[in-house]
């Protein structure tokens, strides 16, 4: 592997793939979310300046050339910069690749609030034009229960700012972040917050309960009860049920998802994805099982590929194999399989 002369973080959205990563800041500013074993070991830290700069460059003369139409802003919130050094980097950024047509970042709705309105502006028309936001639920019990130290006010207040900058923005819901005890809660309410801010893009994210983690150690005291796929997917079909009056693009994107064929632009094609939950929920228990282990081994994709006969009867020798160790073991079996999914 060739050696990358400047740092690099460990993650960035799905949407970012082909983007050019550039890192401003070392792990989660917040870094308390039971739900998120990401930046654990990892001590928060503002790169500066000059260290950034550096590596703009230094990147600039590693991909000599490569015209990116797009750059992603790594770790956890860009917005914990100050904002004078915010867009000394954005414009160093659009000099060193004029050919970038959007520079995206996270945004923590509690660091965004912090900054005013012509602050926002000003980072806006630099070429920061896109965000990332993982507002996770709009229900205040959820997210107090995961630690996400935001409330649904400053999510709202954020959003807005955002939008009256000019930014794109994207929120992010985690599908089952209630549990059984809150799903209806869960999908209603972030629903509400939804209908509020009317985001640019929807996307939702399934639960997957890593091994360590806060969610970990209540699922251990049976503090958190994690819900079944069905169960998940009766949830979705709450929230978007629930979603009015907005023009976002919704869309289940990431391999954790159940049914990735759920995307479309709202209002319009609300009532076709809510048929496609509701076929899912009306098959069998039997083929509802098939579907869920086929699809979290990479056999389906959607649920029109269940028709092909050979393909389902492989599923099903699967199915039958479980069936005859350990019946009972089906839901603990998808979720495991959820939790490898990077």
């Amino acid at each position: 592997m060739n050696f990358v002369p400047f740092e690099m973080g460990p993650i960035r959205p799905v949407d970012e793939a082909d983007s050019l990563l550039i890192r401003t800041t070392r792990g989660c500013p917040w870094n308390r979310c039971t739900f998120c074993t990401l930046y654990e070991d990892m001590q928060f830290s503002i790169r500066s300046v000059t260290e950034i700069k550096k590596d703009i460059l230094a990147a600039k003369e590693y991909f000599n050339g490569h015209p990116f139409e797009t750059c992603f802003l790594q770790d956890g919130d860009s917005f914990v910069m100050g904002t004078k050094a915010l867009i000394e980097i954005l414009e160093t950024l659009r000099k060193a690749f004029p050919s970038l047509k959007r520079i995206s970042s996270y945004g923590r709705a509690q660091t965004m609030v912090k900054k005013t309105p012509s602050a926002m502006k000003e980072i806006f028309d630099a070429g920061l034009n896109k965000l990332y936001c993982g507002m996770e639920s709009g229900s205040a019990q959820v997210l107090e229960k995961v630690k996400k130290g935001i409330t649904p006010e400053s999510i709202i207040k954020s959003a807005r700012m955002a939008r009256e900058a000019g930014m794109d923005a994207t929120q992010f819901i985690i599908l089952g972040l209630g549990g059984k005890q809150l799903s209806n809660t869960h999908a209603i309410e972030t629903a509400k917050v939804l209908n509020e801010i009317n985001p640019d893009h929807i996307r939702v994210l399934t639960i997957g309960v890593k091994p360590g983690s806060g969610l970990d150690r209540q699922m251990a005291k049976g503090e958190f009860i994690l819900p079944s796929e069905a169960q998940i997917i009766s949830e979705q079909r709450l929230l978007l049920e629930h979603l009015e009056g907005i023009t976002s693009h919704y869309a289940n994107h990431h391999s954790i998802d159940l049914l990735l064929e759920v995307r479309g632009r709202l209002p319009g094609d609300k009532d076709r994805l809510l048929t496609i939950l509701d076929r899912f929920l009306s098959l069998s228990d039997t083929d509802q099982i098939n579907f869920v282990l086929g699809r979290r081994l990479g056999y389906y994709r959607y649920l029109s590929d269940m028709e092909n006969g050979l393909q389902y009867q492989f599923v099903e020798k699967q199915v039958q194999k479980i069936r005859q160790t350990d019946p009972d073991s089906f839901e603990q079996i998808f979720h495991n399989l959820r939790c490898q999914v990077v």
